[in-house]
């Protein structure tokens, strides 16, 4: 008996077929906003290398996240640029500090319809521009840095973040904090990873977000791009320290250890597309060289595919919108 010769074109013959056949799909809930607040601005400042970004004033990151909220996207993570910095990143923690006080405001603004998350980093408030505090040498001290790490996640708490976004790659950074949380009764404020968080060239546009005073690269305490394995190891003891979340970033470039980690944890899994990622497919449809809706969700698609449970980009909100009239 001859069987008649599998043809898997069919699955492809039309929209409908290719719909229900998906293996992979794209929702807004999946999708978070990054979104910055820079103290003394009266309008959002357009940053130059990221079109269609701002540096929002008080007003407009009102505005910004209750349109956020009706999107439909899943959450908004908080960055602050402040007026003054020093050393030991002292507006960090402070409670009338620009990221604490635009935290209040944003919980304040759309409560509970949005997932309010705060970056826990002290590099947008060190005059050095580190993710940490310095040692005599100038090298960054793992152990002091956890201190400031600590009083930074309970001001980011009392303030109403509902999950602090540790991206300063020190290590034990996890089990430091969630102790300094539970200890002031702050259990259920949630702790995402920056685990495997990579020391690579697509992070210039943020830097110019952020207006970060970094002189030199932070080699010393991020990945080395040419580390996969290393990226595991990390996603697991952030795990085991009590993370609830680990993250890959960038994403494109690295979406290989977003697979291993992906396999390797039992906990969700978070990639951030980049401000690099991001300006890139900007740049080329500005261009004319590529047709840039497409490239955006084809983007997020394929990091999607490779095992990430939501994505930090900052086309969100507009990539929600494309994809609700498909739902």
């Amino acid at each position: 008996m001859s069987f008649p010769t599998h043809r898997p074109r069919r699955l492809r013959q039309s929209p409908a077929v290719r719909r229900l056949a998906r293996e992979t799909h794209l929702v807004p809930s999946q999708l978070v906003l990054p979104m910055f607040v820079r103290e003394g601005l009266v309008e959002p400042q357009p940053i130059g290398s990221m079109p269609g970004v701002v540096q929002h004033s008080m007003d407009s990151l009102r505005r910004a996240v209750a349109d956020a909220a009706a999107s439909g996207i899943g959450g908004v993570m908080l960055f602050g640029v402040p007026e003054v910095r020093d050393a030991q990143g002292s507006g960090a923690d402070d409670p009338a500090g620009i990221l604490n006080v635009a935290t209040a405001a944003v919980v304040e603004e759309v409560g509970d319809a949005l997932v309010v998350q705060t970056d826990l980093c002290l590099d947008e408030f060190t005059d050095h521009g580190h993710c940490g505090v310095l040692a005599a040498d100038g090298s960054v001290d793992n152990d002091a840095t956890l201190e400031r790490y600590a009083a930074m996640g309970l001001a980011q708490a009392r303030a109403g973040s509902q999950m602090l976004g540790l991206s300063g790659m020190m290590d034990g950074q996890v089990a430091h904090v969630r102790a300094a949380l539970d200890a002031e009764g702050f259990s259920d404020t949630l702790i995402l990873a920056y685990s495997a968080k990579y020391a690579g060239a697509f992070y210039g546009p943020f830097r110019e977000a952020v207006d970060s005073q970094l002189k030199g690269d932070r080699r010393t305490y991020q990945l080395d791009p040419a580390n996969g394995r290393e990226g595991v190891r990390e996603a697991l003891i952030d795990a085991e320290e009590g993370a609830d979340i680990v993250m890959v970033k960038p994403a494109l470039p690295y979406l290989d250890v977003l697979a291993e980690v992906r396999a390797s944890v039992d906990i969700p899994v978070w990639a951030y597309q980049v401000s690099g990622e991001y300006a890139m497919v900007e740049a080329a449809a500005a261009h004319g060289w590529i047709s840039r809706e497409p490239a955006m969700l084809e983007s997020l698609l394929s990091i999607r595919r490779a095992g990430a449970d939501a994505i930090l980009t900052y086309w969100a909100v507009e990539a929600a919108r494309l994809l609700r009239p498909s739902l």
